[in-house]
């Protein structure tokens, strides 16, 4: 993520985002009074990025001295809240429902695989496998993938050791795999609270890096918590 004092252009972020080619690299501004946050992926702005907001109000306590209890972002997304106990942080984010799709021209072949549920989750896609197997086998083909009409597709099962285990593929907006997607779990949540008629879970998503999320519905808002690590320090010269 990368602290600014004024916003940059938009051209000039996104050579920064491609020129780090990590999932997203968030931008933020202080306001007034909060914070203002924008997300780039290596090639697209993005409207809503967890992993990134998470990072980025890791620096705000921890590096930047933050004061409150919590932080507010102004995002594309609306406003979005950050709060930590101290070892973990909590994004709170808006929940997106979602809408079950009879058939997704497409979707098995680029999958490798046959979801037994298909929905339209705001600008992703969420399929439902049968188990955590199936969904840590998942083959995609991204050429194919990328042509589906939709932000990402998020693979999701129940677990044994969870309550849930996802993956997150995104070729359309230069992201093949995602490491950990908190904006996933505005859907995820949702979803899996109705199933699972509970409101508090603990998910895993099951990428080669895996991250374990703490997950809890609020009405319409979801809880996601995580953990951050400060990993690098540095200046961008441009």
């Amino acid at each position: 993520m990368v602290p600014l004092d004024f916003w940059l252009s938009e051209t000039i972020m996104q050579q920064i985002a491609s020129q780090n080619n990590l999932s997203e690299t968030a931008f933020f501004v202080k306001t007034s009074e909060d914070f203002h946050i924008r997300w780039f992926t290596p090639t697209v702005e993005v409207n809503l990025c967890g992993h990134a907001t998470l990072a980025s109000a890791y620096v705000i306590f921890e590096i930047l001295g933050f004061q409150g209890d919590i932080i507010t972002f102004e995002s594309k997304s609306g406003p979005l809240y950050v709060s930590t106990n101290g070892q973990e942080i909590f994004l709170n984010f808006p929940v997106v429902v979602a809408e079950e799709l009879k058939i997704l021209t497409g979707i098995e072949e680029a999958m490798n695989a046959i979801p037994i549920q298909i929905y339209e989750v705001g600008d992703d896609v969420l399929l439902i496998f049968e188990n955590e197997t199936t969904v840590a086998n998942l083959n995609p083909d991204f050429g194919l993938l990328s042509k589906i009409n939709a932000r990402g597709v998020i693979a999701s099962s129940k677990s044994e050791t969870y309550d849930f285990v996802c993956r997150f593929f995104a070729p359309k907006v230069g992201v093949n795999e995602d490491p950990v997607t908190g904006s996933a779990f505005t859907k995820l949540i949702p979803y899996w609270s109705a199933i699972l008629e509970k409101t508090k879970m603990n998910a895993c998503q099951i990428s080669q890096r895996r991250g374990d999320v703490r997950c809890e519905l609020l009405g319409d808002r979801v809880l996601i918590g995580g953990k951050a690590n400060l990993y690098l320090q540095g200046e961008i010269s441009f």
